[in-house]
């Protein structure tokens, strides 16, 4: 068997797409298993950027077959544009992309819930107002729409009237927002629209990966966001809606633990974080803003300037244990390359105590000053660098501080947004 994991192993926007884009040259199957289009995978490839929310970064190499499984939340409308943006680029989806019929929608109103919710709320998570967390609200609550649907016409109208219906009288009444019913008749029929475009890709995904691995066929799994926003194992309530742990790439597929095989982390050569939430290691200062500066720190998905610190190896450190993560991707190291000293996190200090223990409770967290290792920086360059033995010194040193750190390998170190600028290890 030969089925690769890569997931994100900080607070997402680690550089997934990039490294799913250059591994899947050799994957015939390219599988997403969570979230939704709040997440953006950047990938420059040919000197163009092209940023994927739902669409599995490997479908920019033409023999990659691309699955988004059961337990992403799908908007039509968002979908409908990914094709599009890939059709004026001559990459096409026909006969590439599967989406799988367990999959749940986003629908209008569970963007306008988004939106009202974070508005009210006294403790402001940071949502990207995508409907993502509502979505999954109904999936739980069992009364969530599955792409299955779109295959039953008139059961999909009857549910869709039913449901907005419901959803109206919460966010006018609770909420005090006005929706007029001419306005959400035309939604729905808009939506309708949008979902008939998408029919052909519905399929029992499940069944389908599973033959596939049965049949030897390499595949390469993919998730959205990364480990400290799960939302059982990150910092909530300060969190995504799903699991995008390796325990989470199970459920959003259908597939046993057991058949994968070699799970690779995507760690940047720093830290960062989009939205509220603790983080230790966050830099407000002239540091934090070169960062921000050097990396292009800012959502791919709504813009927004991303928090940046150094690197948080007690983080990272509690990441790899509840993945199982046996080998590391860097990202981003270049963006270091200003600096004549380099910091990052080896311990905490929590009430005065220090560990190397990771506290997802938001209220701990908040409280931990980090202990910092001080490393030598390279001041240096390190565009075009695709092989090992022709980085500085000083960056070996600093690779080799977090391999022996984390106790795993740094496989794959990327040195520019470029795919080309990639060093493979192993």
């Amino acid at each position: 068997m030969n089925v690769t994991l890569v997931l994100g192993a900080q607070w997402g926007d680690e550089g997934k797409g990039k490294i799913v884009d250059i591994l899947s040259k050799d994957a015939d199957i390219v599988a997403r298993y969570q979230g939704g289009a709040n997440a953006g995978h950047t990938v420059v490839f040919n000197g163009k950027k092209f940023i994927l929310h739902l669409i599995p970064s490997g479908i920019l190499n033409p023999n990659s077959f691309c699955i988004i499984g059961n337990g992403v939340v799908i908007d039509p409308y968002a979908l409908l544009e990914e094709i599009d943006l890939l059709g004026k680029f001559n990459i096409s989806v026909d006969n590439r992309l599967l989406i799988s019929n367990k999959a749940h929608l986003i629908l209008p109103y569970h963007k306008i819930l988004d939106k009202v919710s974070e508005e009210c709320s006294e403790k402001s998570i940071g949502t990207t107002g995508r409907g993502i967390g509502p979505a999954y609200v109904d999936k739980f609550a069992r009364c969530g729409i599955r792409v299955s649907e779109i295959l039953h016409p008139e059961i999909l109208k009857n549910h869709l009237e039913k449901n907005f219906k419901e959803k109206i009288q919460l966010i006018t009444k609770y909420y005090g927002k006005e929706v007029e019913e001419q306005d959400y008749n035309r939604q729905i029929s808009e939506y309708l629209e949008a979902l008939n475009k998408i029919k052909q890709y519905v399929a029992d995904t499940t069944f389908f990966i599973n033959q596939q691995i049965k049949d030897g066929k390499k595949v390469l799994i993919e998730g959205a966001q990364g480990t400290l926003l799960d939302v059982d194992h990150g910092t909530y309530p300060f969190v995504t809606s799903s699991n995008p742990t390796s325990g989470g790439a199970c459920t959003g597929l259908g597939i046993p633990p057991t058949v994968i095989t070699n799970i690779i982390g995507v760690a940047k050569a720093y830290t960062t974080r989009v939205g509220n939430g603790p983080f230790p290691t966050e830099l407000k200062d002239e540091t934090g803003e070169i960062i921000r500066k050097n990396g292009f720190e800012y959502g791919s998905t709504t813009g927004r300037p991303r928090r940046c610190g150094w690197l948080d190896l007690v983080a990272l450190k509690y990441s790899i244990m509840i993945n199982g993560i046996n080998s590391l991707a860097l990202t981003k190291i270049d963006v270091l390359s200003s600096f004549a000293e380099i910091k990052v996190c080896v311990k905490y200090q929590i009430d005065g105590n220090e560990t190397t223990e990771f506290p997802s409770d938001s209220i701990i967290l908040d409280n931990a000053k980090p202990i910092y290792q001080v490393l030598p920086g390279w001041n240096k360059s390190l565009a075009g660098i695709n092989a090992y033995e022709n980085l500085p010194s000083e960056t070996k040193e600093y690779i080799k501080f977090i391999e022996d750190y984390l106790q795993i390998p740094v496989n794959i170190i990327s040195t520019s947004p470029e795919r080309t600028d990639t060093i493979i290890r192993q």
